[in-house]
C-alpha cells in the first residue's frame, strides 16, 4: 500500500496517462475554443504587423509616398487594442480552465484520502500526501494552462512568421527550415531528462513537507531534547536536495534553449551569407530582405518558449502519474450488504487471528470470547500485547486473517461499513479534535441531527461544562489545531462527550481516562459507569482501578487471551492479572 518512492524515473509518459489527463479538459471544450481564437488572433496580429515592414519600406519610404505611413498611424492603436482583447481571451480563459482542473484534482485527492483504508495512511506520511495536493496539482495546472497557452500562441506565431517568410522569399526560408530535424532531436532528448528530474523533484517536495510537518507537530519534543540543530540539519539536507533537483531541471532547460538558439543563429548566418550573393541580391528589395530577416530574428523567441513549454508539460505529466497512482488505489473495502438500525450489542470473536501488513508475527492469535448485550468487557495486558488490535478489528479498520467476528450473530464482514460503525462510539487514547468550536467538536458528524441542548447535556455528563464556563466564548470557543488551546484532560473530556452524544449501543474505551487527573477521572468514571449500564462496553485499560467492576476481564499476552474472569476470580487465580494488580497497588 505504500507509495512507490523508487519506481523507474525515466519511464516514458504513456498514452493512457495523456488520454486520462485529456478527460479533465473535455468539459471545457467551449472555453478552449475561445482561448484558441484569442491566442491565434493575438499571433495573427503580430504577424500582420511584421508583414507591413516590406510595403512600409519599399512602397512608402523608398518611393516618397507617405500615405501608407499615415494609414499605419491611424490603424496601429486599434490593432493593438484588438491584440489586447485577444490576449485577454486566451490568457484569462486558460487560467480559468487551469484553476478549475487543479480544484477538481485536489477535491478528488482529498476525497480519496478520506476513503482510503487505515492501512494506506499507516504507510504513507501525511507530508507526502499533502505535497501531492499542494505541489503536484500545481504542476498539472501549469501543463493545462501555461503550457497550452505557450504552445498555441507561440506555435501560431511561428506558423505566421514562416508563412510571411515564404511569401516574400521561399529560397531564404528553406535554409531556416533545415534546423527543424535538429531541434526535434534536442527536444526528444531533453524530454526524457525533464521527466526524470520532475519525478525526483516531486519526491523531494514530499520529503521536505514531511520534515516541516514533523518539526512543527513535535515542537515541544524538539525544545525539550535540544533537537533544534538536528532538525535544522535534517531540513537543510532535504531542502538542498530539492534545490539540487530544481537546478538540474533549470540546467537542462537552459542548455536545450541555448542549443536551439545557436542552431537558429547558424541558420540565420547562412541566410545572410546567401542573401549577399549576386544572384539573390537581384531578386531582393530592401523591404523584402528586412522583412525576412526580422521574421527570422523574431522566430528565436517563440522557438525558445516552445522548448520551455516542454518542461512544463513533462512536469505536469509526471505529476499526473503521481496523482493517478493515488486515485487508482482501492477505497476501503465494503463487502457488507446488510444494514442494522440499532444493534442489541452481542459480540463474539471466534478463533480470530490477525497480522499487520508490514509485520511477520501475528498481533493476535486464535482469540475467542463472547460479550452479551449490556456487559462490560475489559482488556488488560502489557503494552503491545494486542489489546487495541482487538478494538480496531471490531470497527473493521482492519480485517482478520482468519476466524470471524460477529455482531448480534451476524458476521461483521456482511454488514455495511457505515451501518456497522454507527453501532460503536469510540474514545481512544489519541484524541483528535478539529480546529473548530467546542460545540462542533462534540457534535462532529451529527451537527444536523442534534440540538444545542443535546450538546450541552452530553457536555454536562462528561464534565466539559466545568471548563467551558470559564471560556469567554463558551461552547463557541475555538480549540485550535487538534485542540492545541486545551489541556490533555480537557481534550479527552470533549472526546467522551462526543461518544455520549453518539448514543451508540456499543462503547469502545481505549484508555479513555488516561489523560485525566485523579479528580476528573473519578467524575468521568461515574458518568461512564452510568452510560455503560444500557450498553455493551469494550474497555482497553492500563489502570486496573477503572475496570474492577467489569463483567469479564480478559488478560492479553503476546496476542493471546491467557486469562479470563471477574476481578475477584482473577485475583484469586494468582496469575498474570494478579501480578499486574500487585505492581500497580504495591504502594
Amino acid at each position: 500500500m505504500e507509495l512507490s518512492a523508487h519506481q523507474p524515473l525515466n519511464k516514458p509518459i504513456s498514452k493512457s496517462i495523456i488520454r486520462r489527463f485529456v478527460t479533465y479538459l473535455k468539459p471545457f471544450r467551449g472555453l478552449f475554443l475561445i482561448a484558441i481564437v484569442g491566442m491565434v488572433g493575438y499571433s495573427a496580429i503580430d504577424t500582420f504587423v511584421l508583414m507591413q515592414l516590406q510595403p512600409l519600406i519599399d512602397d512608402s519610404l523608398n518611393s516618397g509616398n507617405y500615405l501608407y505611413l499615415k494609414l499605419a498611424a491611424y490603424f496601429i492603436v486599434p490593432l493593438f487594442i484588438l491584440r489586447g482583447v485577444f490576449n485577454f481571451m486566451g490568457t484569462y480563459t486558460l487560467e480559468y480552465v487551469g484553476t478549475k482542473i487543479v480544484m477538481t484534482m485536489r477535491q478528488q485527492l482529498f476525497e480519496k484520502y478520506i476513503h482510503l483504508p487505515i492501512e494506506f495512511h499507516d504507510h504513507n506520511s501525511s507530508g507526502t500526501l499533502i505535497s501531492k495536493i499542494i505541489y503536484d496539482t500545481e504542476q498539472v495546472r501549469n501543463a493545462a494552462g501555461k503550457a497550452f497557452l505557450t504552445l498555441i500562441r507561440e506555435g501560431a506565431l511561428v506558423l505566421g512568421l514562416l508563412t510571411a517568410m515564404f511569401y516574400y522569399s521561399w529560397q531564404l526560408s528553406v535554409i531556416f527550415l533545415l534546423i527543424g530535424p535538429l531541434v526535434a532531436v534536442i527536444v526528444t532528448f531533453v524530454s526524457k531528462r525533464f521527466r526524470k528530474v520532475s519525478k525526483a523533484i516531486q519526491q523531494a517536495m514530499g520529503s521536505l513537507t514531511s520534515s516541516i510537518e514533523q518539526a512543527v507537530k513535535g515542537h515541544k519534543v524538539v525544545l525539550m531534547h535540544d533537537g533544534q540543530a538536528l532538525e535544522s540539519e535534517r531540513f537543510n539536507q532535504r531542502n538542498n536536495q530539492n534545490r539540487q533537483q530544481n537546478m538540474k531541471l533549470v540546467t537542462s532547460q537552459i542548455l536545450s534553449v541555448s542549443s536551439i538558439q545557436i542552431i537558429a543563429s547558424i541558420a540565420l548566418a547562412v541566410v545572410m551569407f546567401v542573401a549577399s550573393m549576386p544572384v539573390m541580391v537581384e531578386q531582393l528589395t530592401a523591404g523584402i530582405f528586412i522583412n525576412v530577416l526580422v521574421c527570422m530574428v523574431m522566430l528565436l523567441k517563440p522557438l525558445k518558449l516552445l522548448t520551455t513549454v516542454n518542461t512544463e508539460f513533462q512536469k505536469g505529466m509526471a505529476a499526473c502519474v503521481s496523482i493517478f497512482e493515488i486515485l487508482d488505489h482501492e477505497n476501503e473495502a465494503d463487502t457488507g450488504t446488510h444494514e442494522i438500525d440499532r444493534a442489541s450489542g452481542q459480540l463474539s470473536f471466534n478463533n480470530v487471528s490477525f497480522t499487520y501488513p508490514t509485520k511477520t508475527s501475528p498481533a493476535i492469535k486464535n482469540v475467542s470470547f463472547e460479550v452479551k448485550p449490556g456487559q462490560t468487557v475489559a482488556l488488560v495486558g502489557r503494552s503491545g500485547s494486542g489489546k487495541s488490535t482487538i478494538s480496531n478489528l471490531l470497527t473493521r479498520f482492519y480485517c482478520p486473517d482468519s476466524g470471524t467476528i460477529s455482531l448480534d450473530g451476524k458476521n461483521i464482514q456482511d454488514i455495511k461499513l457505515r451501518s456497522l460503525r454507527k453501532q460503536f462510539a469510540l474514545v481512544s487514547q489519541q484524541v483528535t479534535l478539529f480546529n473548530d468550536t467546542i460545540a462542533n467538536n462534540i457534535a462532529y458528524g451529527k451537527q444536523d441531527e442534534v440540538s444545542r441542548e443535546d450538546i450541552i447535556r452530553a457536555a454536562d455528563i462528561a464534565y466539559v461544562t466545568d471548563f467551558v464556563s470559564k471560556q469567554s466564548d463558551g461552547f463557541d470557543t475555538l480549540v485550535g489545531e487538534n485542540g492545541l488551546m486545551l489541556s490533555g484532560g480537557q481534550r479527552q473530556r470533549i472526546a467522551i462527550a462526543r461518544a455520549i452524544l453518539a448514543d451508540a449501543p456499543i462503547l469502545i474505551l481505549d484508555e479513555a481516562t488516561s489523560a485525566l487527573d485523579t479528580e476528573s477521572e473519578k467524575f468521568i468514571q461515574r458518568a461512564l459507569d452510568e452510560l455503560q449500564k444500557s450498553r455493551t462496553s469494550i474497555v482497553v485499560a492500563h489502570r486496573l482501578s477503572t475496570i474492577e467492576a467489569a463483567d469479564i476481564i480478559l488478560v492479553v499476552e503476546d496476542g493471546e487471551i491467557i486469562e479470563s474472569g471477574s476481578h475477584d476470580t482473577l485475583l484469586n487465580a494468582q496469575g498474570m492479572y494478579a501480578q499486574l494488580h500487585k505492581m500497580q497497588f504495591s504502594g
